[in-house]
């Protein structure tokens, strides 16, 4: 795809929150959304991944079918929390453009609270797209931060996803508009952007 940068963050967003989307089973995801917050049984002690772009949580949750990720949620998260993520995080693999060696990689691996990774993004098929997509695991103090202090809102939208995949190509009106997120350069740096 013309113009389109190999890793780059495509996101719905505004000025103040960035939209994520994760895929859990019905008890997990009833209880947020009642809540307006992850709650039990949700678990903090497990890395959280969330995603910024929605066809590619449709690829990984095969629209809402695998099992234990059968309930879609969309979450706006305050985006100076997202960013804070991205500039605390390493990659899950050795990058020899951002790291000097695989032992300084290693340890931020171990000691960072959010890993990174760059996969190819997904056309509305499933099928991999010639760019990546950004997906983001949160652990330790991340979690906290991002159950405590970075989700505004959490919205099911399971009902959406399923009829996007019932209409595929007649329902592509229905996708979310996504757009290049602006990263702020260290921060992209740190990520590969």
């Amino acid at each position: 795809m013309q113009g389109v940068e190999m890793r780059q963050v495509r996101a719905r967003y505004t000025d103040r929150t960035i939209t994520v989307y994760q895929a859990y089973p019905e008890e997990i995801a009833r209880a947020a959304v009642a809540a307006g917050r992850f709650v039990a049984p949700f678990k903090r002690e497990r890395m959280t991944w969330i995603k910024p772009s929605f066809l590619w949580m449709m690829y990984r949750c095969g629209w809402a079918t695998k099992p234990g990720q059968e309930r879609v949620l969309a979450i706006e998260i305050r985006r100076d929390g997202f960013e804070w993520a991205l500039a605390n995080a390493a990659l899950s693999d050795f990058d020899r453009d951002l790291y000097p060696d695989r032992p300084t990689w290693a340890r931020l691996v171990r000691t960072s609270p959010v890993r990174v990774q760059w996969d190819p993004e997904r056309g509305l098929d499933g099928r991999p797209l010639p760019y990546r997509s950004l997906q983001v695991g949160l652990g330790g103090v991340a979690v906290d931060h991002y159950v405590d202090e970075w989700t505004e809102t959490i919205t099911d939208i399971t009902d959406l996803v399923r009829k996007i995949h019932a209409g595929r190509d007649a329902a592509a009106g229905l996708l979310p508009a996504e757009s290049v997120y602006p990263l702020p350069s260290a921060v992209g740096a740190v990520v590969g952007a």
